[in-house]
């Protein structure tokens, strides 16, 4: 998978607001159980613009299917290049991009 992230980059008084919706079943052990399915779910999420890591965070089961993120960070400026990356208990990564605006 590449690229399945749709983000939203908006910078505003030096502040850059991040708003992406990742596309992922997000099945915890509970609901691959119950549906006879493989667990699958985001476990890691890193975020940069150039080398500089902007947001990071290991996640779990516990985020909804197809997982809404919102962060705010300072340092970048309109024409810059966010890097969103997310693995999976899989092995799976997206790699998505968007420009500040």
């Amino acid at each position: 998978m590449s690229g399945t992230t749709k983000i939203k980059a908006k910078l505003k008084n030096g502040v850059v607001e991040i708003k992406a919706l990742a596309s992922h079943p997000m099945l915890s052990y509970q609901e691959a159980e119950r549906a006879k399915k493989e667990v699958n779910f985001i476990t890691y999420v890193i975020a940069k613009v150039g080398d500089k890591v902007v947001y990071e965070a290991s996640t779990s089961q516990f985020l909804s299917k197809d997982p809404y993120l919102k962060f705010n960070f300072k340092g970048a400026k309109a024409g810059d290049v966010l890097e969103l990356t997310w693995k999976d208990l899989k092995g799976n990564t997206d790699v998505s991009t968007a420009t500040i605006k």
